[in-house]
């Protein structure tokens, strides 16, 4: 897999998306490309409490991409990503819906990973690389 990485005692792949510079606390999230199950999508890191969390980029309540313009995550206050059309709010940390039309739902996670000054993440039995 050319741009991957291999790291850990498990000799996982990662995948690196971005350096850790280009995160700001609450501010402009990085999306890149995936597969999700058989669909091409994209996913998105944002740095939120000191941390880098990584979701699909696709809503909980209609599938459709959350940022209202590209890499533009958390509401107005940075305490929450929201969706641009439903208005959805979620947990920067979990994912977690805290208010809107789809109230207890969730975005679905990403394995992420933050090592030496990078961002990377790591495919799982849903979501893998963009095909080329």
């Amino acid at each position: 897999m050319p741009g991957s990485m291999k790291m850990d005692d498990a000799m996982s792949v990662w995948i690196p998306v971005c350096s850790s510079a280009e995160l700001q606390e609450g501010g402009g999230g990085i999306r890149f490309p995936l597969t999700a199950g058989n669909d091409d999508a994209t996913g998105f890191v944002v740095r939120y409490g000191g941390q880098v969390y990584g979701y699909l980029n696709r809503c909980a309540h209609v599938p459709i991409e959350l940022d209202w313009n590209k890499g533009e995550f958390f509401e107005s206050g940075g305490h929450y990503l929201i969706c641009a059309t439903h208005g959805a709010l979620y947990a920067p940390e979990s994912g977690r819906c805290e208010g809107g039309p789809c109230r207890g739902g969730r975005l679905r996670k990403l394995r992420i990973m933050e090592k030496e000054n990078q961002v990377f993440w790591q495919p799982d039995d849903y979501v893998g690389p963009a095909r080329a």
